[in-house]
């Protein structure tokens, strides 16, 4: 590089002073825009692209995870509680409501000005015993309306949306031979919306469920929204579960659903995110709560910590898939990490129990990952 002064010799001492202070100025400058960037949040760096949200519990929600309730407000504009408003939860009787906790979640999202998600209204899983006892087709179709309507008219105005029925479909795209399904049919999935739409007019009404990159399973997804769009029912969005891992599914897979359900009219939301780095069952299938499998040395392998060389993969894995959702942002409204770090993730428990899995962005000490920053990089690369 030239020596600034002898390539200027005829510059006046006072010029030379005013053009050192300009350097000095933008090199401050530059300085302070590496520092900033060092330091935004995931929720500020994807501002002008959709919003970050993170499933949360009881105890972050109460603040006796203060660590966890503190980065939920630095790092997300929006929150689902991760398994608090499921029926048995909320209805533990039959007509006899329990809203303390829900109540909590939604005050802890006003207070500090963080747009909710309702998770969720319909889901043949962890349903309160009562409901499974019903034999009537009238009377849990009496009951599945109450249910709705008395939770959804309860926070009228203060959801932002809802998943108003969750995983409803089988692996080959046809509909799940739930509970709800034997006793009313398909009429229960069209009911179910119209119920909330009435309960609550202003709250976005949301299809949830996993697999969604699977091609008969998204196909069978795209049938179900345009039956009920057909039949009346108001859906905005459509939520793909993204319970992924370091391979599988493939980027293809992922753009290909994006653009597919985009076609429909309606909102793609990227929802329970997380990335395994462990070893499945050979016969794991997608995020089905109810499969179990005993564990192994050979299922544990980092007990102790992610080695560097795994770590990378989630990193760059990380970074490919927010690529593109990034690339189709104009799609997109929402993606949702499934836990606030990897010490409250599932995974830690599913499909196998007391294993170490690191899915998330965050560590158990709460602290940023390389992934973390690996989605950052997207969010700030202008040519992406």
């Amino acid at each position: 590089m030239k020596n600034f002064k002898s390539h200027y010799p005829k510059l006046k001492p006072n010029l030379l002073i005013a053009i050192s202070l300009v350097l000095i100025v933008a090199c401050n400058e530059k300085n302070i825009t590496a520092k900033k960037s060092e330091t935004l949040s995931l929720k500020e760096a994807f501002k002008n692209e959709f919003v970050i949200g993170a499933a949360v519990n009881d105890q972050l929600i109460f603040e006796e995870d203060s660590l966890g309730a503190k980065l939920a407000k630095e790092e997300f504009n929006t929150i689902t509680p991760e398994n608090s408003m499921k029926w048995m939860y909320m209805e533990p009787q039959q007509g006899v409501f329990e809203f303390e906790t829900a109540d909590r979640y939604i005050d802890f999202s006003t207070k500090n000005n963080i747009a909710f998600i309702g998770h969720n209204l319909v889901w043949h899983s962890q349903l309160a015993e009562w409901v499974e006892r019903i034999t009537s087709k009238e009377e849990l179709n009496a009951s599945l309306k109450n249910h709705v309507q008395t939770i959804a008219a309860r926070y009228t105005g203060k959801i932002h949306g809802w998943d108003v029925v969750n995983e409803a479909l089988n692996e080959d795209g046809t509909l799940r031979n739930s509970l709800f399904l034997e006793k009313l049919g398909p009429d229960y999935l069209v009911n179910s919306f119209k119920w909330a739409e009435e309960a609550d007019p202003k709250a976005e009404l949301y299809y949830n469920d996993y697999n969604m990159t699977r091609k008969e399973k998204r196909a069978g997804a795209i049938e179900l929204v345009k039956m009920l769009q057909k039949n009346g029912a108001r859906v905005d969005g459509i939520g793909m579960q993204a319970h992924w891992g370091l391979t599988d599914p493939t980027l293809e897979e992922i753009e290909t659903s994006i653009l597919a359900y985009a076609d429909l009219g309606i909102q793609v939301m990227i929802t329970e995110f997380d990335i395994t780095v462990l070893p499945n069952p050979w016969d794991l299938e997608g995020a089905e709560v109810s499969q179990n499998f005993e564990g192994s040395e050979e299922m544990n392998p980092y007990t102790k910590k992610l080695p560097d060389s795994v770590n990378t993969l989630l990193a760059k894995r990380y970074k490919d898939i927010f690529s593109i959702f990034k690339k189709h942002s104009d799609k997109i409204s929402r993606v949702t990490f499934w836990g606030i770090n990897d010490g409250v993730s599932w995974l830690n428990n599913w499909p196998i129990e007391n294993r170490t899995n690191y899915p998330l962005l965050f560590d158990r000490e709460y602290d940023k990952k390389p992934a973390y920053y690996s989605v950052l990089e997207v969010a700030t690369d202008s040519t992406l």
